[in-house]
């Protein structure tokens, strides 16, 4: 892929957002609602670059930002430590100077007057003033866990206002399909909206509700059911 095909795949991800790709994942990939943006622009979308660093040690993060290609999404997974800071304003700046993505931090940070001005995506679960000691080694390019979500080198992350989602990197095409299906259905929706349309009748939420009132739920009660008789002829 070339680097104009790569960028424009990119903005093509970030536009459709991440709340219409978990839609399009069945509701899934989401990181936890505390993995937040700390930084001044939230919108992302790039392929992960992954590094599991010893807990509350900084070592790692500073190899694997020196390794991240331009265009990724730097993925840390710093085992959800809240008190000591991984990331600070120095490695913001010279992540934005690499030209990353973003950078997803399972942990802490630090000097948030400088993140906060930072237009490169800076998500992490915490802010703490206690820096990260520089001892242990750590993994880079492994499956890692980061907010409660599994990211495996390549996945998608993408992150705006509502958060962070990961898109596995096989079922990228496919979701971003289905995301723009229900982007467009929902510009539908808005529009019979401001022309004065009930949202519930819009939903069809009466429809849906005597469905579900005249199916069984419990699925003990599901599998004992008797088939209707079938017809002969």
């Amino acid at each position: 892929m070339s680097l104009r095909e790569a960028a424009l795949l990119r903005s093509r991800i970030r536009k459709l957002g991440a709340g219409a790709l978990s839609d399009a994942l069945g509701k899934a990939g989401a990181m936890d609602h505390d993995m937040q943006c700390r930084s001044a622009n939230p919108r992302m979308a790039g392929p992960a670059f992954t590094v599991r660093v010893h807990t509350a040690d900084i070592l790692m993060v500073g190899k694997a930002l020196s390794e991240c290609p331009a265009g990724h999404v730097l993925v840390v997974d710093g085992q959800g430590e809240k008190n000591t800071a991984l990331w600070g304003g120095l490695t913001t700046m010279a992540a934005h100077r690499k030209r990353l993505e973003g950078v997803v931090i399972d942990g802490a940070v630090r000097d948030m007057a400088d993140i906060r001005r930072s237009r490169l995506p800076v998500f992490a679960r915490a802010v703490a003033p206690n820096a990260g000691g520089a001892e242990y080694a750590g993994e880079i390019g492994v499956a890692v866990q980061c907010g409660g979500a599994a990211v495996m080198p390549g996945d998608w992350i993408v992150g705006d206002d509502d958060g962070v989602v990961v898109v596995p990197a096989g079922r990228l095409a496919e979701a971003a399909a289905v995301a723009a299906r229900i982007l467009a259905a929902e510009r539908v929706i808005a529009r019979q909206i401001r022309a004065g349309r009930d949202i519930g009748v819009i939903l069809k939420c009466d429809e849906a509700l005597a469905r579900k009132k005249a199916s069984t739920f419990l699925p003990q009660l599901r599998a004992v059911e008797k088939e209707p008789p079938s017809r002969k002829g």
